[in-house]
């Protein structure tokens, strides 16, 4: 059967460089949901990267590594937002089965390639088609997770209005971010959803390529007003 990630013996090496020990299990679930993620690639748009290599170093191990430097605890409650294909959601739940994890996502086909991950890897995991402001705003949803996480393309700024809303008081938000994204940026918009920078990590993936993860933690509620709707999101950014 062809394999969609690298080997085993390279596979854990690579997760053994950043001190990740790795499981036969968890690295067939891995091989597995790479092998559900190119099936679907087929049909709808999940990821421009398709070679083992990529998939194992680039969505495999970066999405872990949100784990290793974000401090996501044990069974904690975690909501990754605008998810798509799965990342990093996904990735940390096979790693960490012990976390309550939540898929938010706006696409309906994108939900329901998630669902039959959940399903054929046997992960207890709520996955969840509405956007995100809708979600912030909803009661059951809105400050009622330890972690929100995201992988996403947005400025920061705009990120934090999507995700900080489902924080606890006392949770925080890991943001997955690119090199080049200034954290300062983002401090105004931070203020006003009720948190506060705690860190920011940066990292390099094997072949350089360089990433960083932005921690705040949720120091007060966020005021209700937020999040606004995409249209003013998209419009002002705070």
């Amino acid at each position: 059967m062809e394999s969609f990630v690298l080997p085993f013996c390279e596979f854990s090496d690579i997760f053994a460089q950043y001190e990740l020990p790795l499981s036969e299990k968890q690295y067939q679930n891995f091989g597995l949901y790479a092998k559900l993620l190119m099936e679907w690639n087929e049909k709808i748009n999940l990821t421009a990267i398709c070679d083992p290599e990529g998939i194992t170093v680039k969505h495999m191990l970066d999405s872990v590594l949100a784990l290793k430097y974000g401090g996501i605890s044990n069974d904690s409650s975690c909501i990754d937002v605008g998810t798509g294909a799965g990342f990093p959601g996904i990735p940390i739940k096979i790693y960490n089965d012990t976390l309550n994890c939540t898929l938010l996502d706006s696409l309906n086909k994108r939900v329901k390639f998630l669902v039959e991950v959940s399903e054929t890897l046997g992960l207890e995991m709520k996955c969840v088609h509405l956007r995100a402001e809708d979600g912030g705003k909803s009661t059951d949803m809105r400050e009622n997770y330890d972690v929100s996480i995201a992988r996403a393309v947005a400025a920061l700024p705009v990120l934090c209005e999507y995700c900080m809303p489902f924080v606890r008081v006392g949770g925080k938000f890991v943001a997955m971010k690119g090199p080049n994204e200034d954290v300062k940026d983002a401090y105004a918009a931070i203020k006003i959803l009720g948190g506060e920078v705690s860190d920011v990590v940066q990292y390099e993936l094997p072949g350089s390529d360089k990433r960083q993860i932005i921690i705040i933690e949720k120091t007060k509620s966020t005021p209700a007003k937020y999040p606004r709707n995409s249209g003013q999101i998209a419009k002002k950014a705070l």
